[in-house]
């Protein structure tokens, strides 16, 4: 066929092929012919090819027939069975943290490590090797930094960078079954489209696809699913259920052959009264109701088999409408039952044939119509607007061929290699973590470097587009470097305080100690050390690290034990100003703090009770010969140790004291020969006592004040 304009496709079915030629100007699409053979044996089962050689005979047939009237056909257009069509949603991750800006290769590497996970968790449920399926495309559902969902990850930073895609497969046997097929009809495959594909583009445009519609393609053995939602296509489906449950239905109901009960089941769609012959010859005519309600199971298990289908592609909501197409939506009470059962009106539920193909044109004398041509026109009109194409290429040396749903790049080709993505970045050098002041620090090892991607001698990039042929050579990137740090790296720099004491200044510096010693800030950090900062933080803590603890023992309140109760004397405690305000030991201290010690002093005994206000003598004036004499004696009594002390005995800070209260007796005439020397006359013999000019005995009490005289009788005089 050397007009260029032509297009020729097959659709291969489980029941039949049909083979199309179709020729396209001006955007307007016109068929020309037609041609629908079936197998002569079950060749095929659910859309899958099971006997090459049996389905390369009814090719070889139609391609002689069609190139009769139309001249050599070397190339075809074919489809794939939708239902063999699988996604999957997966998500990879990547650690940023203290990483440059993300690029574009960063994110492109990222996606594709998603789609690599969509494929091997797609292979583990198949329990099969993950380079057995093609990815036919990709979409990203989203992407994240720490959690928090953005826009695009370029140029971001964080410490996670997370991206979610939904990924498509086709197993490759599919693929290979289909190629196999061709080759023994010298027939080589021009372009691939999948069987859901070809009807969605010809019913349902982009511009209907933001609509929640089903396409169901209900064949001989097997119902087709195709959900469109947001503009694209978001899932596909298939159950194993379709026209010749119908069929069987009706040849056990009417003791029919299976290509009678065929054909009546087809008459069913048009005709009011449907003519059978039965195996025992037997004619007879049924009216269509009658019909009807003798397969009316049958047609509800079909209604029920694809409602469920939807409801489960759909996240268990029904779609805004449903199209029918393929012979098998020709079942009678079929779209009514189904919009039932999917609780959507009548009229939400339709049979869509080849006259809703927009743009397209058939020849009078082929007089084609009906539900079942849409896929095989679909699959040619497909085959031009939107071609899949193949392209082999060599990764390392080893041949692959891709399925070119899109532009191809080497991400592509590495995905269909099986190499491991997420393997061919070097990996971080190891990291270390250490605690500082009990806080956990990660210091980063150095990132891997990216792989080494060459494409013809040239070097690629992951998205780097390819061209059938193209020889890929990609070399693991180079492992990071281990984190190597000094503590000066880590600490920065330690804090400084300078403060004045008693009128000089001191400057006092933290402390670092690195499991427990001090240590130099040129030491190497290993892991899981434990470093500490340690600054002084209070009064106290200061004058240990300036070796001046010594002061503060002076500062430190007077203090003594009286009778086993301590006694804190403030008038004799040392003292601590900070910036003249008075302070504790645990009062911190600032940079720049003028700090005073007041030392402490340690009293005497006297000094003690004055302060104390402790009566440590008892005594009175009297007026003795003219002179003052004071009469005194022990008020109480202080031990130290045993020791009775002085007056002027020294009490040093922490002395633990014995107070020995005296009782307190009347001074008598008679104490104060204590304190005055008697000079008694020769002459004399007697004496009187006067106090106060009285007479008085020796025992009579004194009061302050009182004058004394004793007289000598004989010589008349007064002792002096």
């Amino acid at each position: 066929m050397n007009n260029e304009s032509s297009i020729f496709a097959l659709d291969i079915g489980t029941r039949s092929v049909v083979g199309v030629i179709l020729q396209e100007k001006d955007g307007e699409y016109q068929v020309l012919n037609m041609i629908v053979k079936e197998h002569g044996e079950r060749a095929m089962l659910d859309g899958q090819i099971h006997d090459v050689p049996a389905v390369a005979k009814v090719i070889v047939e139609i391609k002689e027939e069609l190139e009769r009237k139309y001249g050599t056909l070397k190339r075809v257009s074919v489809a794939a069975a939708g239902r063999a069509l699988k996604t999957e949603r997966a998500e990879a991750a990547i650690w940023i943290a203290g990483k440059p800006m993300i690029t574009k290769e960063d994110v492109a590497h990222l996606e594709l490590s998603a789609v690599q996970q969509a494929q091997v968790k797609l292979a583990a449920k198949k329990q099969e090797q993950s380079h057995r399926y093609y990815c036919v495309g990709y979409s990203v559902v989203n992407y994240k930094i720490d959690g928090q969902e953005i826009g695009s990850l370029i140029d971001q930073q964080g410490t996670e960078a997370t991206v979610e895609v939904i990924a498509t497969f086709l197993p490759k046997l599919v693929v290979e079954s289909l190629l196999a097929a061709l080759k023994r009809a010298n027939l080589e495959m021009e372009a691939l489209t999948l069987e859901p594909i070809a009807a969605i583009n010809v019913l349902i445009p982009p511009t209907m696809r933001r609509l929640n519609v089903a396409l169901v393609d209900i064949g001989a053995g097997t119902s087709d699913i195709a959900i469109t939602d947001l503009g694209t296509v978001v899932a596909y489906g298939m159950v194993p259920i379709a026209g010749d449950e119908i069929t069987e239905a009706i040849s056990d109901q009417y003791l029919l052959d299976f290509p009678l009960a065929e054909k009546a089941k087809r008459e069913l769609s048009t005709n009011e009264t449907v003519t059978i012959t039965d195996i025992l010859g037997f004619e007879a005519e049924v009216r269509r109701d009658d019909m009807i309600a003798a397969i009316s199971d049958a047609v509800d298990r079909l209604a029920d088999a694809i409602s469920e289908e939807i409801l489960s592609l759909n996240g268990g909501k029904p779609p805004k409408a449903v199209m029918l197409v393929g012979g098998g939506s020709l079942t009678p009470e079929l779209p009514k039952r189904l919009a039932q059962k999917l609780q959507l009106p009548d009229n939400r539920v339709a049979i869509r044939g080849v006259e809703a193909i927009q743009k397209l044109t058939i020849t009078q004398e082929m007089s084609l119509q009906g539900p079942e041509l849409v896929t095989p026109i679909g699959i040619a009109i497909a085959s031009k607007q939107n071609p899949i194409q193949y392209v082999s290429v060599y990764v390392n040396n080893q041949p692959f061929r891709l399925f070119d749903m899109k532009q191809l790049t080497v991400g592509d080709c590495l995905l269909a290699s099986g190499i491991s993505l997420h393997k061919l970045y070097g990996k971080p050098g190891m990291a270390l973590v250490v605690t500082v002041n009990e806080q956990t620090v990660t210091v980063p090892g150095t990132y891997g470097q990216p792989p080494l991607i060459i494409k013809n001698g040239i070097p690629a990039s992951l998205d780097t587009p390819i061209q059938d042929g193209d020889q890929i050579v990609v070399e693991k990137g180079k492992d990071g470097e281990s984190a190597s740090i000094q503590l000066k790296d880590l600490i920065d720099e330690l804090p400084r305080k300078t403060v004045t004491i008693n009128g000089e200044a001191y400057q006092i510096e933290a402390t670092v100690y690195q499991n427990g010693q001090i240590a130099s800030l040129d030491n190497e950090v290993n892991d899981r050390d434990v470093i500490t900062i340690d600054m002084p933080e209070t009064i106290e803590e200061l004058f240990a690290a300036l070796h001046l603890s010594n002061w503060l023992e002076q500062a430190k309140p007077f203090t003594v034990y009286v009778n086993g109760l301590p006694v804190e004397v403030k008038q004799f405690s040392g003292m601590i100003y900070k910036n003249h305000i008075e302070a504790k030991p645990s009062s911190s201290f600032e940079d720049g703090d003028v700090i005073e010690i007041i030392s402490r002093k340690a009293p005497t005994v006297r000094q003690l009770a004055e302060v104390k206000r402790m009566r440590l003598i008892h005594s009175i004036p009297v007026r003795f010969n003219g002179e003052i004499i004071t009469l005194s004696k022990p008020a109480a009594e202080l031990y130290y140790q045993g020791k009775l002390l002085k007056e002027d005995d020294i009490i040093e800070n922490g002395a633990t004291l014995e107070v020995i209260e005296k009782k307190i007796e009347p001074f008598i005439f008679q104490d104060l020969f204590n304190y005055v020397h008697i000079d008694i006359p020769s002459s004399s013999s007697s004496f009187t006592l006067l106090r106060n000019g009285e007479r008085v005995a020796f025992y009579e009490p004194l009061a302050p004040g009182d004058e004394l005289q004793i007289v000598w009788e004989q010589a008349n005089e007064e002792v002096k």
